[in-house]
């Protein structure tokens, strides 16, 4: 889990920073967590965002996600995993582009929008975004496996 904040410095703990937020009575202190699961739902929402990506995830991950779409459960940390220290995050991307899309600007743009939204949403400091580009997804192909698969019934 992502410790962002504890209440005074004889309880701070070594995975989160203190923080005290003045009100018209004083001062109030306390303690944010924020779980990886939490973390990882913003990089795959600011993902899924960026022009050129198609989805997130593996073969795998892909198959499993189709299945949870169908049933209305969406898994938007698919494809995602982060690693949460005292004051930065580093995450893992794997996403799947669309064709023709330029691949190292797809990457840098995920990069960049997830950065961002982990700054802004999150509140800590980015160390590193890792994007692995697993596969293109060509729009024509899966409409041309439909028709041959029909034709082969008919």
């Amino acid at each position: 889990m992502a410790d962002t904040t504890t209440t005074t410095p004889t309880t701070v703990a070594s995975t989160a920073r203190a923080t005290t937020v003045a009100t018209a009575t004083g001062a109030v202190t306390g303690k944010t967590v924020i779980d990886d699961a939490v973390v990882s739902k913003v990089a795959g929402i600011a993902a899924r965002e960026v022009s050129g990506v198609h989805s997130l995830g593996n073969g795998a991950a892909r198959a499993i996600g189709a299945l949870r779409d169908a049933i209305g459960q969406r898994d938007f940390g698919q494809g995602v995993k982060v690693e949460v220290g005292e004051k930065q995050i580093a995450a893992d991307i794997v996403i799947v582009a669309e064709y023709p899309v330029a691949l190292q600007q797809v990457a840098e743009g995920v990069r960049s929008g997830v950065s961002r939204a982990l700054e802004q949403i999150v509140g800590m400091e980015v160390a590193e975004v890792n994007v692995t580009v697993q596969d293109v997804f060509i729009p024509g192909d899966d409409d041309a496996d439909d028709e041959k698969k029909e034709a082969r019934v008919a």
